[in-house]
C-alpha cells in the first residue's frame, strides 16, 4: 500500500517539477535550467547521503551491466523533454501523454524482459486497459 501512495506522490511531484522547470526555462534557457535541475538534485542527494546515508560511492564501479549507469543521462533527457512538452502543450496535456508513454514502454519492457526485469506474459486485459486509456487521451485532447 505504501508503494501506491509513493507512486501518487511521484506523479504529483513530476507535474509540479515540470511546471517549475518550464518557468525557470523562460528566464534562463533550456540547458541552464536543465543543468540547474540536475545540480540541485545532486546537492540534495549528497546532503541526504551525508546526514542519513553513507552507502559506498565505490559500489558504482560494481554495477553491471555498465549501461545501467546511464540513468542520469536519461534523467537529463527527461528534464529537457518535460520542459519542452509542457511549454508547447501545457501541463495537463503534456503530463497525460508522458504518463501514457511511460505505461506503454514499461509494459513493453515487462513483456520483453528487458534490462533485468522479469519477463511477464501478455495479458489482454492490460492491453485493453491501455487502449481504454488511449481513448481517454483522445477524449481529453478533443476540442
Amino acid at each position: 500500500m505504501a508503494g501506491f501512495f509513493i507512486a501518487l506522490l511521484s506523479g504529483a511531484l513530476m507535474s509540479v517539477q515540470g511546471v517549475f522547470n518550464t518557468q525557470v526555462t523562460k528566464t534562463t534557457g533550456e540547458y541552464v535550467s536543465n543543468a540547474w535541475v540536475q545540480f540541485s538534485a545532486l546537492a540534495v542527494c549528497l546532503g541526504v547521503w551525508f546526514f542519513a546515508g553513507r552507502d559506498s560511492f565505490g559500489a558504482i564501479a560494481r554495477v553491471e551491466p555498465k549501461y545501467m549507469l546511464l540513468g542520469g543521462v536519461i534523467g537529463a533527457g527527461i528534464t529537457w523533454t518535460v520542459i519542452r512538452s509542457m511549454e508547447q502543450l501545457g501541463p495537463a496535456k503534456a503530463a497525460l501523454l508522458i504518463v501514457m508513454a511511460q505505461l506503454i514502454v514499461a509494459y513493453l519492457i515487462e513483456l520483453a524482459g528487458l534490462f533485468g526485469v522479469e519477463k511477464e506474459p501478455l495479458e489482454w486485459r492490460k492491453v485493453g486497459g491501455m487502449a481504454l486509456a488511449l481513448i481517454g487521451v483522445a477524449i481529453f485532447q478533443w476540442k
